[in-house]
């Protein structure tokens, strides 16, 4: 398969859980990708697949999202393609939301991406070409709890379209996904919590969670050439959940 054939492309959050499906899916597309993420043995796990370079990368530090664009901007002359993927999460009920845990969620899930597009972004109005996919969530989409990571995922959400308008004049599209509950490490917790586990399932309407491949392959498609007029688009891997 050659969807991505010779495209230079960065995963944030790309070491584990639905990135490192995103890392895997790309190279087996003939893409390089550079898998970033701040987790250093999740990296060197990572890298041992062949066409994937492992960069450590805090999201939330401008500082070091310019590093690592120069850094590869430097090895390979462009980026084509920038999934903004890290993410971290939280289930506090808002009676015991701090400040200090709203700031962190703000600072990894929303103002990450948004140094991304602003940093790779830059590089792609250069070469006039690029595509940027935002991992957003069903919860910027419906009510699922009045808590810090909805909020931030609605951020990505807004962040995605303000990008796409303002970035399709250089021929780089920005599109957003939205999966639903997908079995990853970040959500491990949930098994614990059969109870909320199950009521999520059922409330799904194909009664069942998410694999991280299944929006791997939702970001390839948007990814690739096959998008090409595609720009602010909102694509939901929820299983139907939000279509209820």
């Amino acid at each position: 398969m050659t969807r991505l054939q010779g495209k230079i492309a960065i995963v944030t959050g790309g070491a584990s859980g639905m990135g490192a499906a995103m890392v895997k899916l790309f190279t087996e597309n003939g893409a390089t990708v550079i898998a970033a993420d701040i987790n250093e043995a999740n990296l060197a796990k990572i890298g041992e697949i062949e066409n994937v370079i492992p960069k450590k990368l805090d999201v939330s530090s401008d500082e070091n999202w310019a590093q690592v664009v120069k850094e590869v901007k430097d090895q390979f002359g462009r980026i084509d393609i920038l999934i903004n993927n890290a993410g971290i999460s939280s289930e506090k009920p808002v009676h015991l939301v701090t400040e200090q845990d709203w700031v962190l969620m703000q600072k990894i899930n929303s103002f990450g991406p948004f140094l991304g597009i602003k940093h790779v972004g830059e590089v792609m109005k250069e070469q006039k070409a690029g595509s940027i996919v935002n991992i957003s969530s069903y919860t910027a989409l419906v009510g699922m709890g009045n808590n810090p990571y909805s909020a931030s995922k609605g951020a990505v959400r807004a962040t995605s379209k303000a990008a796409a308008a303002e970035l399709a004049a250089y021929n780089v599209r920005v599109n957003a996904i939205f999966p639903g509950t997908i079995e990853t490490p970040m959500t491990d917790a949930l098994k614990e919590a059969k109870q909320a586990l199950n009521m999520l399932v059922m409330a799904t309407p194909m009664q069942r969670l998410g694999q991280p491949m299944e929006v791997a392959n939702a970001a390839l498609f948007l990814a690739s050439d096959e998008a090409s007029y595609i720009a602010g688009a909102e694509l939901v891997v929820d299983g139907g959940f939000s279509a209820r």
